[in-house]
């Protein structure tokens, strides 16, 4: 089928808007690596743009050597994973059941859950509920609190109501299948796309997750590498504050050495705190994928 000239005008603008978004999206992960492997005075001074200047790998062997960093890893690794295991164990039996039209009182329950979605508690009354129950200062403090999203809970629904026949489970039912062992051997070996999906959406989260931590915890040894990153963020902030201010040359010297050390380092910690869920993407996207366009078409 031969192209009309409008056809071809129109595929070189949306060739030309592709490419310019994908300039815009790929920019900033280029300066972050290329800033993490320069000397940072060309980073400081903005003369390092796009590609590396002054090579050096001395950020990432701080980043190496540094055992706060290592320990907010380990804790970051532990947070995530029991994190996520506990939000897949809360939010795929409960999508199930939700989906099920013999459930009595479905449509009550699923009001109230909706209403948690637009209507939360505020920080201050979740403060003091983590608080009363003894969690502050401790690892549950950030996972009980997250440990079903709504909007997660309502696509898994959305998928068991779409993509699980309801005949199979009549079928399974009448061969005397218990609903126990129907969602066991049937229904969670044919959700492996959702459960993907939803290990993806809240194993991003948890490993990008900061804020519980400002709240809840006050041992340093126990912060995610978020915080630990917050924390090199906030003293490059500091040491260029008090750079600025008049003080004697030598302490302003040793000072902005620590600005410049504190910057390399923070562009090492986000490429090595990025790394992890760069490697794992790649093997669940064809389900994310599937589990974005879950309801939106029904074969």
């Amino acid at each position: 089928m031969r192209e009309s000239r409008t056809d071809r005008f129109f595929l070189v603008v949306t060739y030309c808007f592709l490419a310019l978004a994908l300039l815009i999206v790929l920019y900033p992960v280029v300066y972050i690596i290329s800033a993490s492997i320069s000397n940072p005075k060309f980073v400081s001074s903005g003369e390092m743009w796009l590609f590396p200047k002054g090579l050096t790998f001395d950020g990432y062997k701080l980043v190496l050597e540094n055992p706060k960093i290592w320990l907010g890893y380990r804790n970051t690794i532990l947070y995530t994973v029991l994190g996520t295991l506990l939000n897949l164990l809360l939010t795929i039996p409960s999508a199930y059941a939700l989906s099920r039209t013999d459930l009595v009182g479905r449509k009550l329950f699923l009001g109230l859950i909706l209403v948690t979605m637009f209507f939360s508690g505020g920080l201050i009354p979740t403060y003091l509920v983590v608080k009363d129950l003894g969690l502050v200062n401790t690892l549950w403090a950030l996972i009980l609190p997250t440990g079903v999203s709504v909007w997660n809970l309502i696509v898994a629904r959305t998928f068991f109501q779409s993509s699980i026949p309801r005949e199979l489970q009549e079928a399974a039912q009448v061969d005397g299948c218990s609903n126990t062992r129907l969602f066991v051997q049937i229904i969670l070996p044919l959700s492996a796309p959702i459960i993907a999906v939803m290990t993806l959406f809240y194993g991003v989260n948890q490993w990008n997750s900061y804020f519980p931590a400002l709240i809840y915890l006050n041992d340093t040894t126990k912060y995610p590498l978020q915080m630990v990153l917050r924390q090199i963020l906030v003293l490059q902030e500091m040491s260029a504050e008090t750079t600025g201010a008049a003080i004697s040359s030598d302490i302003a010297q040793a000072m902005n050495n620590k600005a410049e050390i504190a910057s390399l380092v923070k562009y090492a910690v986000i490429i090595v705190s990025t790394l992890p869920i760069i490697v794992i993407y790649p093997f669940v996207q064809r389900y994310f994928v599937q589990g974005v366009m879950i309801g939106s078409v029904k074969g």
